[in-house]
């Protein structure tokens, strides 16, 4: 801090502050807190403007400058925001968040505390087919008599393992080798720092519709911190990542075509796009099916 400048004092958002410490229910017995943060909107434009010095204020303002630095990807500024949370989840979700190794984890550890007899179990309409489309997801429900009988088979086989569990602990087995017998639907619970750059892409993919449902569940909660703390970066977020559409080299090629009066599918042939097998059989998935889901999906009111 150079003489003339006013002090440094940290950054108070009291929509954010009115969040800290609560509470906000996810699944059965899930939650998301918000335990701190650091930063806000004011403090990405300030680690911007170091680099132009002072007296460059005028050169845009600050929700123009921020949607600049987002636009353009230039992330440094916007790892200068960050936020600590308290998550308790399901063992399953969380084998799928921590893939995401850009934050900081510290995790209940079963091998010092026991485990709470808490599980997740889904709502029936939750309990669906295998997409045949994304090998990872879910389609249409299955018959209700099915997901009633996966509901009662979930919770028996979760009790009783957590009897087993608890017998084996009784008996003196240790608690590092009696948690193996625990299912996936148990809960754990980690305290998760990250910077704001990091958590923007952790919330690109899981609230994207091909993200597990019961992790978007998680990622918006996560979500509402970060527009409270950070409201014009996540407008901007909002704007340039999730409410934009990506082309590839095809694509584009695609999109000349149509532009000069091409149908979607003559599009795709002349962009190289294919959309049936080599049998003539309709494909349903592909560069082709994917580029005229973009086109939906830029038809699709706002």
């Amino acid at each position: 801090m150079t003489d003339g400048e006013p002090p440094m004092t940290r950054p108070s958002v009291p929509e954010a502050d009115r969040l800290i410490g609560v509470k906000r229910p996810v699944l059965s017995h899930g939650f998301v807190v918000l335990v701190d943060y650091m930063g806000n909107d004011a403090a990405i434009v300030q680690a911007a403007r170091v680099s132009y010095g002072p007296g460059t204020k005028s050169i845009r303002d600050d929700r123009g400058l921020i949607r600049y630095l987002l636009r353009h990807r230039h992330t440094t500024p916007f790892e200068m925001v960050e936020f600590k949370f308290l998550v308790r989840l399901p063992i399953y979700v969380a084998r799928q968040w921590i893939r995401h190794r850009t934050g900081s984890t510290n995790e209940f550890s079963a091998r010092y505390s026991i485990v709470p007899d808490e599980f997740d179990l889904p709502p029936l309409e939750e309990i669906r087919r295998q997409s045949t489309r994304n090998r990872q997801g879910r389609a249409e429900p299955v018959a209700p008599e099915v997901a009633e009988r996966f509901r009662s088979d979930l919770e028996r086989v979760s009790r009783d393992a957590y009897a087993a569990y608890t017998a084996a602990l009784e008996h003196g087995v240790a608690r590092e080798t009696a948690r193996t017998i625990l299912p996936l639907a148990y809960y754990t619970q980690w305290y998760w720092k990250i910077n704001l750059w990091n958590l923007l892409h952790f919330l690109s993919l899981r609230l994207d519709a091909h993200s597990q449902e019961e992790i978007r569940l998680y990622a918006a909660e996560v979500s509402k911190a970060v527009q409270a703390v950070c409201p014009v970066a996540y407008e901007a977020f909002e704007d340039f990542v999730m409410g934009s559409v990506s082309l590839s080299a095809k694509e584009r090629l695609a999109v000349r075509s149509l532009l000069q009066g091409s149908t979607p599918e003559k599009a795709c042939a002349d962009a190289g796009l294919p959309l049936n097998r080599e049998d003539g059989k309709p494909m349903t998935t592909g560069e082709g099916v994917e580029f005229l889901e973009k086109l939906e999906r830029i038809r699709a009111p706002a």
